[in-house]
């Protein structure tokens, strides 16, 4: 593995000495320069993961070494000392694009755990970079993943360096969180990109048919089989099965999916013989499996075989650095489809949808989006173009308090009411609807239920 390359820019000699030194010793190659101008100058001609330089240097600036690195290769990772540490000197540091500042004297343990995370840092850069290079897309088209926020860039991190390799992955994250594109992202880094892409929810095939989706039949194998009948596992061969609610999958379904995980091999319903399959497996859910695993309900053995790496996407509500540029996107899509010009959100719109708690995550908001630019009256979105419940009209509003409306009936008030329950132990469980279910006293079928409905109510209710 190559040593990471840092140059360390200061006038002082002896603090050069003792950084370089002590960098050295941890593993890392050390260059360094005098002054601002001689770093400029091997910044431009060396290949360098982290710059670590004085703030005030004669002639060029640390500040504007800062700038120069930044447009150089903006994954290039600046730390900047100072012994004048004030907080308007940091917060020009950062807002210059500095990973982060430190104070002389260095604290060198300090320092060295700096230095670690911001190599780290770039190389998610890195990773990001690449999956997108091997996705072909720079903004998430394909995919509809957007890493604007940190959490989706660690995600997006998992994703390249899980990719390339055959491991099964599991997804976990709410109902619309974006775990079908996380699984495509996967497929498409991969190797197997130019294979099939097969999706399957287990939760929409009924149990009496999931074998036979899933493992194909022979014809005459029961009433109704009047062919032989290809299964998912064989239409995915060679590339990538993904399977959304896992969750949910029978006993009798989890036993034949171990196998077929163990051995490459699946047999149909009424056959005789195992038909070879190879087919990376990534599977998703939203509920926790250890639980399920301590109730009975999914197979240990299983959940291992399965979880071999985990990537955990966090709701919408806990990113929200994320949501600007997914509107943009979701914005531009809708309104070439719509032949609409709708250019953005005015402020009070902007501040609505920020201030909402989706629920529903980006599948709603995409929902919410496309609605807004259908019924847009202009360039620029209002308030009064959103849904409902991100206006806060129907007890959904930004705090998910309930907001009462006496011109609505009393059926639609109750229901209001509960939508407002619902999502504020939604919120405080951080969207666990098993946990949700427990705490109002209802199952967690009859929660899934009402979110569902509510999604389909949101999208249909554009007025």
């Amino acid at each position: 593995m190559n040593a990471h390359r840092i140059l360390i820019a200061d006038d002082e000699a002896s603090q050069r000495s003792t950084l370089a030194g002590f960098l050295r010793k941890k593993g890392y190659e050390t260059l360094d320069a005098a002054s601002g101008e001689e770093a400029l100058k091997i910044v431009q001609r060396e290949a360098l993961d982290l710059v670590l330089t004085d703030l005030r240097m004669p002639g060029l600036s640390g500040i504007d070494l800062l700038q120069e690195v930044r447009r150089a290769n903006p994954e290039v990772q600046v730390i900047v000392m100072t012994a004048y540490g004030t907080v308007e000197t940091a917060v020009e540091a950062m807002a210059a694009g500095a990973y982060t500042f430190v104070q002389k004297p260095v604290d060198l343990s300090a320092l060295a755990l700096h230095v670690e995370r911001a190599l780290e840092r770039k190389q998610l850069a890195e990773e990001n970079r690449e999956l997108r290079a091997r996705m072909g897309e720079v903004d998430g088209g394909a995919t509809g993943l957007i890493a604007a926020s940190e959490e989706m860039r660690e995600v997006l991190g998992l994703v390249a360096r899980a990719a390339p390799s055959r491991a099964s992955v599991m997804v976990i994250g709410e109902s619309g969180t974006g775990k079908e594109q996380v699984a495509r992202a996967i497929h498409l880094g991969s190797p197997r990109a130019n294979k099939p892409f097969v999706a399957v929810n287990i939760a929409a095939i009924p149990e009496t048919l999931l074998e036979s989706e899933l493992f194909g039949h022979e014809k005459g194998s029961f009433t109704g089989a009047t062919d032989r009948h290809t299964g998912l596992f064989e239409r995915a061969s060679g590339g990538t099965l993904f399977i959304d609610e896992v969750g949910d999958m029978p006993q009798h379904g989890q036993v034949k999916l171990l196998r077929v995980l163990q051995e490459g091999t699946i047999e149909r319903v009424g056959g005789t013989g195992s038909v070879e399959v190879d087919v990376r497996i990534v599977a998703a859910t939203h509920q926790h499996l250890e639980d399920l695993i301590q109730e009975k309900k999914f197979r240990e053995d299983l959940f291992y075989r399965l979880n071999v790496v985990r990537i955990e996407i966090p709701p919408l509500r806990r990113r929200k650095a994320d949501i600007p540029p997914l509107v943009e996107h979701f914005i531009k899509r809708f309104s070439s489809v719509n032949g609409k010009s709708v250019k953005g959100l005015d402020r009070n719109a902007l501040d609505a949808v920020m201030k909402y708690s989706w629920p529903g995550n980006v599948r709603e908001l995409e929902n919410a989006v496309e609605s807004a630019v259908v019924l847009a009256r202009g360039e620029m979105i209002g308030v009064r173009d959103l849904p409902n419940p991100v206006r806060g009209v129907n007890g959904s509003g930004p705090a998910g308090t309930f907001q009462d409306d006496d011109s609505l009936s009393l059926p639609e008030r109750v229901e209001a009411f509960e939508r407002s329950i619902i999502n504020h132990v939604l919120e405080e469980t951080g969207g666990n609807q098993s946990e949700t279910a427990r705490r109002l006293g209802v199952s967690e079928k009859a929660i899934r239920y009402r979110l569902k409905r509510w999604e389909q109510t949101d999208e249909f209710d554009r007025a």
